[in-house]
């Protein structure tokens, strides 16, 4: 059990410190930037991904994995026929083990192979491939003074965002790692190691190391109704030098429900869903 305390406690709290500041006089300003944290989650808010596939930083460098140009990407519903995306391996930042693995899959994936994704394999995405997450359905926040949940509604996947704390000394590498956070003003800024080599950093399944560390921040923008992660990876063993990208997401209010992502899914497509070898009763 979560010690969560309630929206109403967290707000009024942080007004009530903002004036306690003010009176004490230097140290307000600096400090009132956390008074009021971002809201993400009242109101039965949820956010579906705008993009699916991560979206460049303008401007930015080094670029992030793209589709290959001689086999564009091509997502259901767009009128054309939908394809599995091929990687483009020309994108200099990549290490050579990384690339090697990667021309492996775009070749099994354009001999027949099924190109799935964590979402459509029922499988933890990690960081940052969940924010490759959402199109369809939401992720919902559930905040607290003392930490941040981030649930994927389609299979309750969780991320913790511990808030106000130090990262432990040495995490033992996991699925969504360890994350860690601070309000700065209306951006939740998030800061992540600590997971394993199992995940994908995108929807390209571009592979990485335990070394990965991701730094993202969160905020609502046009007022409200879209909301933004902008990040950064880092990772020296599998990219030259860090990279960011964006996704952003669109604000829906509906009740949080209930989608079990393995149930019956292997009836259609081999999307290498795990399967128990025995039934548990």
């Amino acid at each position: 059990m979560f010690p969560f305390t309630s929206r109403e406690h967290t707000f009024v709290s942080g007004i009530l410190g903002g004036v306690v500041l003010g009176l004490i006089g230097p140290a307000a300003p600096a400090m009132a930037e956390n008074a009021s944290p971002p809201d993400f989650s009242s109101n039965q808010v949820g956010w579906i991904s705008i993009n699916g596939d991560l979206v460049e930083v303008p401007g930015g460098r080094p670029s992030i994995v793209l589709s290959d140009p001689a086999h564009p990407y091509v997502p259901n519903g767009t009128g054309g026929q939908p394809t599995y995306r091929i990687s483009d391996l020309s994108n200099p930042n990549l290490k050579p083990w990384v690339k090697e693995r990667m021309k492996k899959d775009n070749e099994e994936v354009l001999a027949g192979k099924i190109g799935f994704t964590p979402r459509s394999s029922c499988r933890p995405a990690g960081v940052p491939g969940f924010m490759s997450y959402g199109r369809f359905t939401p992720i919902n926040f559930i905040q607290s003074a003392k930490e941040v949940l981030i649930v994927f509604e389609s299979d309750e996947q969780t991320r913790r965002i511990y808030l106000d704390v130090p990262h432990s000394e040495n995490p033992k590498p996991s699925w969504y790692g360890e994350s860690v956070g601070h309000y700065e003003g209306d951006t939740l800024v998030i800061d992540t190691i600590g997971m394993n080599d199992k995940t994908f950093v995108d929807n390209y399944r571009t592979p990485h190391t335990e070394k990965l560390h991701v730094v993202e921040r969160w905020k609502m923008i046009d007022g409200g109704k879209v909301l933004e992660v902008n990040f950064t990876v880092d990772d020296p063993d599998a990219f030259q030098e860090p990279w960011s990208a964006i996704q952003r997401y669109r604000r829906v209010q509906q009740p949080w429900r209930e989608e079990i992502c393995a149930e019956n899914n292997q009836h259609l497509f081999d999307y290498n869903i795990p399967v128990a070898n025995k039934p548990d009763f």
